[in-house]
Order: structure tokens, then C-alpha cells, then sequence
């Protein structure tokens, strides 16, 4: 009878985490990013299109699984309700894959418990859960690969979920790549199956691009390899990687090129790991997975200058796998060992993530919000076009057409990008006379500002030091200890 009740722990474990993170979900704290995603779902829900501004197709958003879901979740909850439902989703999704995988290195309940609760609450866990990416999707469906697929042997699971996964992100590919890699080296066969799955996954992934899009690739890729490809010497790419690095291979960032928390974490994940590898148990399988796809994602998304957090959100949990395990099968002073994770790594990690939250909440929420909406109420016209950077609130909440620097949304910038890169913004308004442009900049002052003057005007100025006070004197010092945003000004066309 106890054991079976022991046997509950990680579900109950699993429910108090869940609730526990439903309490970030007041930080409105979501992904500019999201917003994309979900109105790419909104567009195929009115015009019957996956795009974004109105029946021209286009993927501008990273995903395609994740489409469908949002979509599904307007489709039952209404536009103007669905947001908290499939947050809820994506965190349950989340925290089921963080049972399936205590069940894939864990065999103590009380571990498996422990273990959920504390992956659970590290900043990468809340932001994949609440901030409204396809990350708990992901997660999910990585897990129930790895838990159904290999450690269960359920053929269909080998050949279902690669599809499944390569239509969430396409570049789990490394993912699946480098399972099936571990799984030859250790069990020494191919599990066909699986390579008939991994082969559907991107045949089929890359055929819809194809035969609906146009493209082999998504447009979310193309464009930002247009933009921001550069030419680096070699010397210059390490430099740019170890830049990076400190900012991003940690759950942490630091003001500067150098992490010393990341590189003592670092070292501390490699020596766990190596300790635990020693055991020659049945889970090194899976520990080989998790640790070397954590490596090699992170390497790669540097070295190839991925400057976007969520892109590191999967791997730094992950990495981080080894070192819980390390600590709750301490056979002595276990509790002395928990403690001291707890006390100076876990609740300082998730009191930044907290005060992060809350302050780019309101950055975002409370205050790039307020542009979209300002606009929804000043312009009736929805076919009306706004030139901007980024895609993600203010498109969503004003409801206008749009165009964007990086040509997520929108391909003919791209075009102009490949004439004339230097220029191709004025380029792109001298030729598509948008009735709006957003700006971070005067463009009143400097070199084309005689052209802006003649056909624009300033029609309002929004400011991040307006949005930094609260009847909370709490709430206030966080806003102003970390503003978040970026000042704006905003134009409209006069002929």
C-alpha cells in the first residue's frame, strides 16, 4: 500500500509544479515571438491561409505544429481567450515530459518528485512554459520519443514522433540525429523503424514547405540568414563565440563578454556527468542523449551566432540533468548537498527569473501592448500597412498589415535587402509608401531625413520611462531596477 502511494509522488509532483508556475502567468510575461506564431494561427482561422497578412502565404512563423494547436485553441476558446488556456497547455505538456524523463534516470519516487519540481522551476522551465513558444510542445514530444520510442520499444512511437518533431521545429533534426547516433554506438542495430520515421519526418516537413510555401526551408530561416549574414575572419568567429557564450550556454547572463557562473556550472555538469557515466547503468543511454545533444546544439547556435534565448532553453535544462541526479543519490549528507543547491543555486535562480519576469512583463504587456492597441483604435482601416521591427505585439493588437526589417513576415523586403542592403529600409518605404512607420530612431534627423519630413509627420512618441510606475511600490522598484523596452517613434503618412 506505500508503495503504491510512493508511486504517486511524481503525479502529485507534477500538479504542484504546474500550479506553482501558473503564478508567473501574472507577469504576462510572454514572447514577442509567440505573438507571431499566434497570429499566423489567427490568419489561417479568417482567411483560410497560413500567413500573415491576409491570403498571400507565407511561414512566418519557426513552427508548423504549433500553428495548428493555436489555432485549434481559437478555434474553442475565441480570440480574445485562448492565450491562458494554451499556456496552461504548453506548461502541462512541459512538466508531463520533465515525469517522462525522471522515469528515463530516476528509479526512487521521492527522487522523481524532487527531481520534477526542482527542472521545473529554473528559469528555462518557466520561460518554456509560460512565455508561449512551442517549447512545452517540443519537450514533450522529445521525451515521449525517448521514454515510449526507446526505452518502452514501441515501434509506433519510433515512427510517428520524428514526424511529429521535424514539423514542430525543423531543426530537430540535430535532435533526432544525434539519438539515432547514441543508439547505434551502444545497442550496436539500426532501429529501422525509426530511420523510416526520421525519413518521413523530413521528407514530409520539407514537402509541405514545399508544395504550400514555395520553399524548401522555413521563410523565418532565409530571412534572417539574409539579414544578418556577415563575413567573419577566423580569429573574429572565435572571438564572436566566446562572446556569446557567456551570455548563453548558462541559465544566467551577466553584464559583459565573460560568465564565471556559467563556466563553474559548466564544470560542474561535466563532472557529474562523468561521475554518473562511471555507473554503467541502463540510463547512460539516455544521459549519453541528453548530455552530448546539449553540446552540440549549444555549439552549433553560437558558433552560427543564434542570438535568441529560447534557441539555449532546452539544452541548458538538459546539461543541467546530471547534476540533479548527482545530488538526490547521494547515499551521505544528501540533504546537506540538496540544500546547498537549493539555497545558493535554485532559489537565487528563480528569484532572478522572478524579478525578470515581472519587469519584462511589463515592458511587453504593459507597455509594446499599448502601441498595438493605441494603433487598433486610431486606425479603422486594417489593410492599412506599418513598417516595423519586431512582428510579434504590435502587429498582433493593431490588427495592420505588415512589414518587417528582418522580412519574417512579409517577402518583398527580402528583395530589397538583396539590392541594396545598406539602404533597402528607405528603399522599402519609398516603394511601398506604408501609411505607418515605427522606429527606434529620429527619422527626422539624419540622412534621409528631408524625405521623412516631406511625407510623414510624428503622430506620437511612446517612451519605456511612462510605463515604469505602480500603485505597488514593489512592483515599481522592479520596473525600475530593470526597465525593459525600447522607445519608440511612431509616424504616419501625409499624401
Amino acid at each position: 500500500m506505500a508503495e503504491a502511494q510512493n508511486s504517486k509522488f511524481p503525479i502529485y509532483a507534477v500538479i504542484i509544479t504546474v500550479l506553482f508556475k501558473l503564478l508567473f502567468l501574472l507577469t504576462h510575461y510572454i514572447q514577442e515571438d509567440a505573438f507571431i506564431t499566434w497570429r499566423v494561427a489567427q490568419n489561417l482561422l479568417d482567411y483560410g491561409v497560413i500567413g500573415f497578412n491576409g491570403d498571400t502565404k507565407i511561414s512566418a512563423s519557426t513552427t508548423h505544429l504549433y500553428v495548428f494547436v493555436s489555432y485549434l485553441f481559437n478555434l474553442i476558446f475565441g480570440k480574445e481567450n485562448f492565450i491562458e488556456p494554451l499556456l496552461i497547455f504548453n506548461s502541462i505538456l512541459f512538466t508531463i515530459g520533465t515525469l517522462l524523463l525522471s522515469h528515463l534516470v530516476l528509479k526512487n519516487p521521492w527522487h522523481k518528485a524532487v527531481f520534477i519540481f526542482l527542472i521545473g522551476i529554473l528559469p528555462p522551465s518557466i520561460k518554456i512554459s509560460i512565455l508561449g513558444m512551442e517549447y512545452g510542445l517540443l519537450f514533450f514530444l522529445e521525451m515521449v520519443l525517448l521514454y515510449y520510442g526507446f526505452n518502452k520499444g514501441k515501434k509506433w512511437v519510433l515512427t510517428l514522433l520524428p514526424v511529429f518533431i521535424m514539423f514542430t521545429r525543423i531543426d530537430t533534426v540535430i535532435f533526432l540525429g544525434i539519438v539515432f547516433l547514441v543508439d547505434v554506438f551502444c545497442n550496436k542495430k539500426i532501429r529501422w523503424n525509426y530511420v523510416f520515421g526520421g525519413i518521413l519526418g523530413v521528407v514530409s516537413t520539407l514537402a509541405f514547405n514545399w508544395f504550400y510555401f514555395g520553399e524548401v526551408v522555413n521563410n523565418t530561416i532565409t530571412a534572417k540568414k539574409l539579414l544578418y549574414e556577415d563575413h567573419f575572419t577566423f580569429q573574429q568567429h572565435i572571438g564572436y563565440f566566446f562572446k556569446s557564450f557567456g551570455n548563453f550556454w548558462g541559465m544566467l547572463k551577466f553584464p559583459g563578454d565573460f560568465n564565471p557562473l556559467t563556466v563553474v556550472v559548466l564544470v560542474f555538469e561535466l563532472l557529474c556527468f562523468i561521475y554518473l557515466i562511471r555507473q554503467r547503468g541502463t540510463r547512460n543511454f539516455f544521459l549519453w542523449i541528453i548530455f552530448i545533444f546539449g553540446w552540440t546544439k549549444q555549439i552549433i547556435f553560437i558558433s552560427q551566432k543564434s542570438l535568441f534565448d529560447w534557441y539555449y532553453w532546452v539544452p541548458q535544462l538538459l546539461l543541467f540533468v546530471p547534476v540533479l541526479i548527482f545530488i538526490l543519490e547521494q547515499k551521505e549528507k544528501r540533504n546537506l548537498w540538496l540544500s546547498l543547491l537549493v539555497v545558493f543555486y535554485i532559489l537565487p535562480m528563480l528569484a532572478f527569473q522572478t524579478v525578470h519576469s515581472i519587469a519584462t512583463g511589463n515592458g511587453e504587456w504593459n507597455y509594446r501592448r499599448t502601441i498595438g492597441l493605441f494603433l487598433h483604435q486610431y486606425e479603422k482601416d486594417k489593410k492599412q500597412w506599418i513598417l516595423l521591427e519586431p512582428a510579434g505585439y504590435v502587429p498582433y493588437f493593431s490588427g495592420l498589415k505588415t512589414i518587417d526589417e528582418v522580412g519574417l513576415v512579409d517577402k518583398q523586403i527580402q528583395e530589397e535587402i538583396k539590392k541594396d542592403k545598406a539602404n533597402y529600409w528607405i528603399n522599402t518605404v519609398k516603394n511601398r509608401k506604408p501609411k505607418y512607420l515605427l522606429s527606434y530612431q529620429n527619422l527626422e534627423e539624419g540622412k534621409n531625413a528631408d524625405y521623412y519630413k516631406t511625407h510623414y509627420r510624428l503622430l506620437k512618441e511612446f517612451r519605456v520611462k511612462d510605463h515604469l510606475n505602480s500603485n505597488n511600490k514593489i512592483l515599481e522598484r522592479i520596473y525600475h531596477l530593470k526597465p525593459s523596452g525600447t522607445d519608440y517613434n511612431l509616424y504616419i503618412r501625409i499624401d
